[in-house]
Order: structure tokens, then C-alpha cells, then sequence
């Protein structure tokens, strides 16, 4: 049996829309949960697909990722427990769609998400970022710093090539 560390943080980013990253962080993270690791999703595309596609309602009124990144909710406080056993999730909010500009004049903005879940990242094995689109461009992604990112794309002959140059 293969024994993971905790804390493996990975943000699944693309700067374009519709290539499959909440997938891609859904399935990965139900892939994780059903060979018995603990894996956390963070929704941070204010759509909330994430959240919706782990059977979680968006906007209840609890924390999401945008209260912990920005109101200085606790981030053991925004996580949801999801019907699958090991899954969690830390759910997105409509407000994230102003998150950048907000961040604009923090010290370390580019740090904040990492800051926040420091404090619960030795609670599981994997944490998986859903970024939003045109998060692999902005000083707050975490793509920005050295947390390893995944890529999805369309299988194509030109993104192969445009990924190579």
C-alpha cells in the first residue's frame, strides 16, 4: 500500500473556459476519496460548478473561499463535508468575481490562499484548487508561486505544439 504525505496542494488552472479543469478536480478528487485518501477541493471560479457538482448548494449563507481569502473566516469553518466519504470541499461564492481587484493592495497577495489553508493542510493528503479561467495570469493565482499545477486541454495536434513552444 502506497503511503501519501499530507498536504500535496495542487491548483488544476487553464486560461481558457470549458477545457475541463472542475472535472478534472471532481473526478481526481473522487478518484482520491475512493482508495480511502483524504482530499479537499477549493472552488475558486465564482460560478461554483465545483460546489454544485459535489452535490453542495451555492450561497447558504456559511463561509466560502471568498470569506476566507478576503473576511478572515477560518477556513475549518468553510469546509463541507460532502456525501462521499474523504471528500471535502471549501465552496465558491458569486463575490469571488471582484477577488482580484480586492487583493489588488494586499501585502502578498499572491501568498493569501496558501496562508489560508495552511492551518488545515495537514488534514489531508490532497488539496485541489478548481481555478477559474484567467486565474494562470493574475499575481493572486496560485499557480504563481511554486504550488504544482495541472493543465487540462483538448487533445489537438496545435495545443500539443502550442504546449511545447
Amino acid at each position: 500500500m502506497l503511503v501519501w504525505p499530507l498536504g500535496q496542494v495542487f491548483a488544476i488552472a487553464n486560461q481558457k473556459g470549458g477545457v475541463g479543469k472542475t472535472t478534472t478536480a471532481i473526478n481526481l478528487a473522487a478518484a482520491f476519496a475512493a482508495n480511502d485518501l483524504r482530499v479537499l477541493v477549493v472552488d475558486s471560479d465564482p460560478q461554483g460548478n465545483a460546489t454544485t457538482g459535489l452535490g453542495v448548494a451555492k450561497n447558504t449563507g456559511r463561509p466560502s473561499i471568498y470569506h476566507v481569502l478576503l473576511g478572515g473566516a477560518d477556513p475549518a469553518q468553510a469546509i463541507v463535508h460532502t456525501e462521499f466519504d474523504g471528500l471535502d470541499l471549501i465552496p465558491a461564492d458569486k463575490n469571488l468575481v471582484g477577488a482580484d481587484i480586492e487583493l489588488v493592495d494586499l501585502p502578498d497577495r499572491e501568498l493569501k490562499l496558501r496562508q489560508c489553508l495552511a492551518s488545515i493542510r495537514d488534514q489531508y493528503h490532497f488539496i485541489l484548487i478548481d481555478c477559474r479561467r484567467h486565474w494562470i495570469f493574475s499575481p493572486s493565482t496560485p499557480c504563481w508561486r511554486p504550488t504544482p499545477c495541472w493543465f487540462p486541454s483538448s487533445a489537438s495536434s496545435l495545443r500539443w505544439k502550442a504546449s511545447r513552444s
